[in-house]
């Protein structure tokens, strides 16, 4: 039998986290900003504040839904189609994030496999050099390494990239 929905749904949080706990201390001494893809409820969102409290988080997302606790401030919004917002922050911050993070699939793998390979090439310019990127889903980068999971992260529940030049 394969994994029940909450162990799949169990595996995804825990890896999260161990992948955003490992970034935050990898990036320290690089600067820029953070861009959080998708704010959802704000969970992930409300964990970068915890552990990158002097940073500043850039989120993107469609429409805002977060609880209250985890809402960002209005000028850290980026609001649209990641499609129309990544290219307006390219041209507004350059390769500079230095930690890009992207919960941006549903429970379909096939569509958000889809998603991913669509997406990749518009994320991978925002990266600075040495940045991260953490996914919830495998991503398609040309120029970013695929790098190991740190203790605690499921294989196949989270992914870290990295921008060696």
């Amino acid at each position: 039998m394969t994994q029940s929905r909450l162990d799949l749904f169990v595996d995804r949080m825990v890896s999260q986290r161990a992948c955003l706990d490992h970034a935050a201390q990898a990036i320290s001494q690089l600067a820029g900003p953070v861009f959080e893809l998708g704010l959802g409820n704000g969970r992930t969102y409300h964990h970068m504040r915890h552990v990158m409290p002097d940073r500043d988080i850039y989120v993107f997302e469609r429409a805002i839904a977060s609880h209250p606790d985890s809402t960002p401030d209005d000028d850290m919004v980026l609001l649209g189609d990641v499609f129309d917002t990544l290219p307006e922050a390219l041209a507004r911050f350059g390769a500079s994030a230095a930690l890009i993070h992207a919960d941006l699939g549903g429970h379909n793998r096939a569509k958000n496999d889809l998603f991913a390979q669509k997406v990749s090439p518009v994320i991978e310019p925002l990266l600075a050099v040495g940045g991260l990127m953490v996914s919830s889903d495998k991503m398609y980068f040309d120029g970013l390494v695929e790098q190991p999971l740190p203790e605690g992260a499921v294989p196949g529940r989270c992914f870290i990239y990295r921008r060696d030049a």
